[in-house]
């Protein structure tokens, strides 16, 4: 054990399909910590084979997983990714020089840039242009903040950029993405509802109209061809779901059903292009 061990944490629920090629970049890591929601499938069988520690949990909400996620770590410094997510192998050499040097606490968190992949290309313009978030923090500078649904990682002290990017492949296909962007959707209607939040009807028109022109407009998105043009549909599609159901909620009366628990299906990850 060093100062500098790194613990790699993942959530899960029913991941068997990408948790390999996860883990497998997390392998320099000193402790792997998977999270699983009660996968029914081979995730946790998967997981153990790869060396990781499986600690199995109902699901609270993406926020209050990842909370717990740092409380459950061995080490101080952690490294988030998403099951969906791997390392590239630049970013396995860099983290691991980093930790082996002992420079790790140069900083107390550092973002990674993150690159999307849909249909077997990498993105490069619209609101699935390259983004980042801090992965890899020092757990006692650090708190999960945001919502729910919307989290983030919030470090209190230094933080620096690393240049080696983060892979996302996201979506099996197109009704993998219109599945989890519907319970997303239901999600973040339901935590807006409960934040008092309304909206109109203006609203369930204008906005959609608005991601649209944003994503494939504005920022380009027509330069990525027919992907450009389905992903700024879908996400258009997302935010007039979203407001429409919160329209419905502050007309009627909330569930009464515990909606985290409801919605496992949403899998135990985020994709954080969705705000």
């Amino acid at each position: 054990m060093s100062p500098q061990s790194i613990t790699g944490c993942v959530l899960t629920k029913n991941e068997e399909r990408s948790i390999k090629q996860c883990l497998e970049s997390l392998s320099f890591c000193d402790e792997i910590l998977v999270i699983d929601s009660h996968s029914t499938d081979l995730t946790r069988e998967i997981a153990i084979s790869l060396g990781a520690k499986v600690i199995e949990r109902d699901w609270p909400g993406f926020r209050s997983q990842r909370e717990f996620a740092l409380s459950a770590a061995a080490y101080n410094w952690m490294l988030f990714l998403d099951a969906d997510e791997c390392l590239s192998r630049e970013g396995v050499e860099l983290i691991r020089t980093l930790r082996d040097t002992g420079r790790l606490d140069e900083a107390d968190g550092y973002w990674l840039p993150r690159k999307n992949q849909y249909y077997g290309r990498y993105i490069a313009h619209g609101d699935w242009r390259s983004d980042r978030g801090i992965r890899l923090f020092d757990r006692r500078k650090a708190r999960i903040a945001g919502r729910e649904v919307h989290e983030h990682v919030s470090v209190e002290g230094k933080v620096s950029s690393l240049s080696a990017a983060v892979l996302h492949n996201s979506y099996e296909d197109l009704e993998d993405q219109l599945g989890k962007l519907s319970g997303y959707a239901r999600l973040m209607a339901e935590e807006l509802h409960r934040e008092g939040r309304r909206t109109s009807f203006l609203a369930c028109v204008v906005n959609p109209l608005w991601r649209f022109v944003r994503s494939y407009f504005l920022r380009l998105g027509f330069m990525d061809g027919w992907r450009g043009y389905v992903i700024a549909l879908v996400e258009a599609r997302y935010v007039r779901e979203k407001y429409l159901r919160l329209l419905v909620m502050n007309q009627a009366p909330p569930p009464s059903s515990n909606l985290y628990r409801s919605m496992i299906a949403a899998d135990g990850r985020l994709d954080v292009r969705t705000d």
